[in-house]
């Protein structure tokens, strides 16, 4: 299938879980279509159609479609531009959201026809292993002749005459002069100081990583990939409860890293990260993840004291390296 290409880092099952989401994802779009059909100024469903197209955009390539994330982003910014103009007669709605639900279907529904070859063992190798000693006989050698039958055992021999006796011990030395008395012993020397009490195990117990993503799909891949890593975690889908939680979470004195999504529900990334920067200064390393990678996008978090951007599509691979770093492991 064109501009598909399954990393190689998905985990057995979590692709299918993906494409069995975005049969729903596809079922939503071609009711918003129907809606527009209905109603072409319809702003919620114009909305709708915004975010799932935002979605699909992020979620799309992180799983190998990329023409698949591509093509909703240009679905994206269409729905942006109809919101702006939502009266405009001359626009045509619900017929081009039926054909990008039509074109979505084709580029995924590929890899779902698609099976995996099947992969049998590995042909035996009729090769050695390795220090093994191959004795390959000549074609003309005769073959060897049986060993003789040992010999008839000879006699046994007399055992030697017993040894001599030892010859007396010598009269012992006398007894040497009783030593001197000892000097006293020194001072006990003052006792080391008590090393360093170790982290208190509160502090074991407080996410490593904090990620807010409202993306089911994105969060589940980031859960696979911190999880199989031996990160501690906790994750958000919604920005009100994330900064209700970060607000009173106890840090332990650690500066956990927190993965914040710019495009939330309820509360978006920015807002979030204002309202810590205001209340809690310092205590979480924030990189946010968008899909709005512009220079413009990614130095307004830089000025404001983001430690970086991930843009999606994201390679699990690469985040998880950047990651890594972020953490300090």
């Amino acid at each position: 299938m064109t501009g598909q290409a399954t990393p190689p880092e998905l985990p057995p099952g979590l692709l299918e879980e993906y494409l069995a989401g975005m049969r729903t994802e596809l079922a939503t779009l071609a009711t918003i279509a129907e809606r527009l059909a209905a109603a072409k100024n319809d702003r919620g469903a114009i909305e709708a159609l915004r975010r799932a197209a935002h979605k699909i955009h992020g979620s799309a390539g992180s799983f190998g479609f990329m023409e698949a994330s591509r093509l909703a982003a240009g679905m994206e910014a269409t729905a942006k531009d109809w919101a702006d103009w939502p009266d405009d007669p001359e626009v045509e709605r619900a017929p081009l959201v039926r054909w990008f639900v039509a074109r979505l279907t084709e580029l995924l529904g590929g890899a779902v026809a698609r099976t995996p070859a099947a992969v049998g063992p590995p042909a035996t190798s009729s090769l050695p292993r390795v220090g093994t000693l191959l004795r390959t006989p000549s074609p003309s050698a005769a073959p060897r002749a049986k060993p003789a039958p040992p010999a008839a055992r000879p006699p046994e021999r007399q055992p030697p005459p017993p040894p001599p006796p030892p010859a007396p011990l010598p009269p012992p030395k006398p007894a040497p002069p009783p030593p001197a008395k000892p000097a006293p012993p020194p001072p006990p020397k003052p006792a080391p100081p008590a090393p360093a009490a170790p982290p208190p195990v509160a502090a074991l117990q407080v996410p490593e990583v904090i990620y807010v993503e409202d993306d089911a799909a994105l969060a589940g891949l980031l859960e696979y990939g911190l999880r199989a890593h031996g990160y501690r975690f906790a994750a958000y889908r919604n920005g009100r409860e994330a900064l209700r939680e970060l607000l009173a979470l106890d840090v332990q004195g650690t500066h956990p890293l927190l993965l914040l999504d710019v495009d939330l529900p309820a509360l978006d990334g920015y807002s979030i990260f204002d309202a810590l920067q205001r209340q809690r200064p310092g205590t979480y390393r924030v990189v946010f993840t968008t899909v709005h990678g512009t220079e413009e996008e990614q130095l307004r978090g830089l000025e404001a004291g983001a430690l970086d951007y991930l843009v999606k599509p994201i390679s699990l691979r690469v985040a998880l390296e950047k990651i890594k770093r972020w953490v300090g492991r």
